[in-house]
């Protein structure tokens, strides 16, 4: 480790001393770092970006997808095609240690096994930003953001009105149509955008060629109403229904079969006042409702219903002591809840529970060039306690405005979902009444920076987060029964993330982000109590290298562009599938090494319509981000998009 840090620190030095000609860019503004509006080049937090443009230039249906070919140090896996059930996975761990906000609502589903979010049914044409903090971000968004935090942000009314309409068709028999209208004058402002997606499908496994189907209908609106110069008040919604068709592959005497169902009402509504005495000191009051209902096999006798619904009240305020120092803090006060029935045989069981938090975020300007930010965050849970998180970050930002060092170190928590806590079997009381929080402790430190005479930038970032006392289910305990249980072991994630982006020229360009991953799954490996077979310590699904090359060349009429993305990953670990007969092996297997391309066409006629074609996968790689699961073959996908 210590060689490592070494040639990451004399690689640093050297592209330090290289002086650059030109002065910086216009800089980013950032929210999501400290729940306020801050210069990128300010912050001490690896965050990514993508706007509104990064967003509408893909010809991906879902933001999943965007943002796998374009963030470091994530990993997108799903099982099977469109809709299958997906997750992200940030800095290497699985992916109930990343959290997620829709317009500030937190997205974690109550009602599933570890409280994660399933990121396959977030459509694209309805989202502006999103933005990815990396390393323990729980200071600031609580527990689970051990990983990091990603935080989208829905399209909002720009003045004047405006109209959008957005058409696909594409290989699998598959069907988008986005429809949109949004206006603002001095005092409203309102969006409202319905967007349908319906596919055929390919098989979810890759045991048969049978297509397995998936239907979203999304609906996202928001309105804001301006009182006067110091009050305001805002609205959000979000509601997706979706129907999938999936495979699962089990011992002939199990329940399951190819041709299972799933469906799915997910609801996110929140109500913001905003209070502005004076220029110095905002004030936020937000009340936020979220739900989500699974229904397995409908009409089916091993029906399972897993609903789970979470309500909070958060006050938050920002006061601005002057151009180099603020403050942030906020309480908040959130009611989980989860109503799950398996098989129709139990009546419904109803658990829930509570959590109260209070906050603290102080940025400082020391120098001209050196800021900082101290953070710390007390929640009180219901069932586990109490526990804490700090945050410390660092950012010097050289004269030049091109170079910037910065560093963070943060720890973090998680708490055992409602599932890990009531819906195990052996969950007694005396179990449960010994469970405790899932902590950690991790650090990063990295530079940025430009090369104006090159056109280039860089983004290099390594980072080292270990955390400990793992919630694990299934855990044999003293009375032979199974139980979710604090695990002894450390799990250890570090490596490095690079981005760099490199314009030759006014028509040639190309971005370009790699992330090493090293990680060890300490819960398992260091458990005697697990008896599998293991074919390496990583954390499953994460490989150890991951690569992504988009090449952009815009043609001379400046109408047309092409687009070439590459994405290279390398061998991984994931779970084995027990197949036949029923004492079948859950042996470890490998995920092969793999890389696709996928090109890109987009052309503006008349300045009124765009005109897209995508072919995905074009060598026709089959490759797999989840053991058995198939993903996507060659593809075809078109489009027009019209707005005014």
């Amino acid at each position: 480790m210590l060689r490592t840090i070494n040639i990451f620190v004399f690689f640093l030095i050297s592209l330090i001393l290289l002086k650059p000609v030109f002065s910086a860019d216009i800089p980013i503004i950032v929210i999501a770092p400290s729940q306020k509006a801050q210069s990128k080049s300010t912050v001490g937090t690896s965050v990514d970006v993508f706007d509104k443009y990064d967003i509408e230039k893909s010809n991906d249906f879902f933001l999943g997808n965007i943002l796998n070919k374009g963030a470091t140090s994530l990993n997108f896996f799903q099982t099977g095609g469109n809709g299958g059930t997906s997750g992200i996975q940030l800095r290497g761990f699985p992916k109930r240690y990343s959290t997620v906000f829709i317009d500030g609502v937190k997205q974690s589903d109550p009602g599933n096994v570890s409280g994660d979010f399933d990121f396959a049914h977030i459509l694209k044409n309805q989202i502006s930003r999103v933005e990815i903090l990396k390393g323990n971000q729980s200071s600031v968004y609580g527990s689970g953001a051990i990983g990091g935090t990603i935080n989208v942000t829905t399209k909002r009314g720009q003045p004047g009105f405006q109209r959008e309409i957005n058409y696909n068709t594409a290989s699998n028999d598959t069907h988008n149509l986005a429809l949109s209208m949004s206006g603002a004058d001095e005092k409203n402002d309102f969006y409202i955008g319905l967007e349908r997606f319906i596919t055929a499908g390919i098989s979810a496994m890759d045991d048969n060629d049978e297509d397995d189907g998936y239907k979203n209908n999304t609906l996202t609106a928001n309105y804001g109403y301006k009182f006067n110069n110091k009050l305001k008040i805002e609205n959000n919604l979000r509601i997706v229904d979706s129907y999938l068709q999936y495979d699962t592959k089990a011992p002939k005497d199990h329940s399951r079969e190819d041709g299972d169902e799933e469906y799915r009402d997910e609801i996110s509504a929140s109500v913001s006042l905003i209070y502005k005495p004076n220029k110095k000191f905002t004030n936020r009051l937000i009340y936020s409702d979220y739900g989500i209902e699974r229904t397995y096999n409908e009409y089916h006798s091993s029906q399972d219903e897993y609903n789970g619904y979470r309500k909070a009240l958060t006050y938050s305020g920002n006061y601005n002591f002057d151009l180099d120092s603020s403050i942030v803090f906020g309480v908040d006060t959130e009611f989980d809840e989860i109503d799950y029935n398996q098989n129709l045989s139990n009546p419904n069981r109803v658990e829930g529970f509570q959590k109260n938090s209070v906050y603290v975020d102080y940025q400082k300007r020391f120098t001209n060039n050196l800021y900082a930010t101290a953070g710390a965050r007390i929640d009180d849970h219901s069932l586990v306690g109490k526990e804490d998180a700090q945050r410390l970050t660092l950012a010097y930002l050289f004269d030049d405005k091109t170079t910037k060092l910065k560093s963070s170190y943060g720890t973090g928590f998680r708490f055992p979902s409602l599932y890990e806590s009531y819906y195990v079997w052996g969950s007694s009381p005396e179990i449960r009444n010994g469970l405790k929080a899932e902590t950690s402790r991790g650090f990063d430190m990295g530079f940025e920076k430009k090369f104006a005479n090159l056109g280039l930038d860089i983004d290099l970032t390594y980072f080292n987060t270990k955390y400990f006392d793992a919630l694990e289910g299934w855990e044999d305990n003293d009375n032979g029964n199974s139980a979710t249980m604090n695990v002894d072991g450390t799990s250890k994630a570090q490596g490095f993330e690079l981005i760099s982006k490199w314009k030759t020229n006014k028509k040639l360009n190309f971005d370009l982000n790699y992330t090493y991953n090293s990680t060890y799954d300490g819960a398992e490996h260091d458990n005697p109590k697990l008896l599998a077979s293991y074919t390496n310590s990583q954390m499953v699904r994460v490989p150890r290298h991951m690569f992504n090359l988009a090449t952009n060349y815009i043609f001379p009429d400046e109408n047309l562009n092409l687009t070439l993305h590459t994405k290279v990953s390398s061998k991984a670990r994931d779970y084995g599938i027990k197949i036949e007969p029923a004492n079948g092996s859950f042996d470890d297997v490998h995920l092969n090494s793999y890389m696709v391309n996928d090109l890109s066409l987009n052309y503006n006629l008349w300045n009124r319509y765009s005109i897209f074609f995508n072919v995905n996968n074009m060598l026709d790689k089959k490759y797999y981000t989840s053991n058995r699961y198939s993903q996507m073959d060659r593809s075809v996908n078109f489009g027009i998009k019209r707005s005014y």
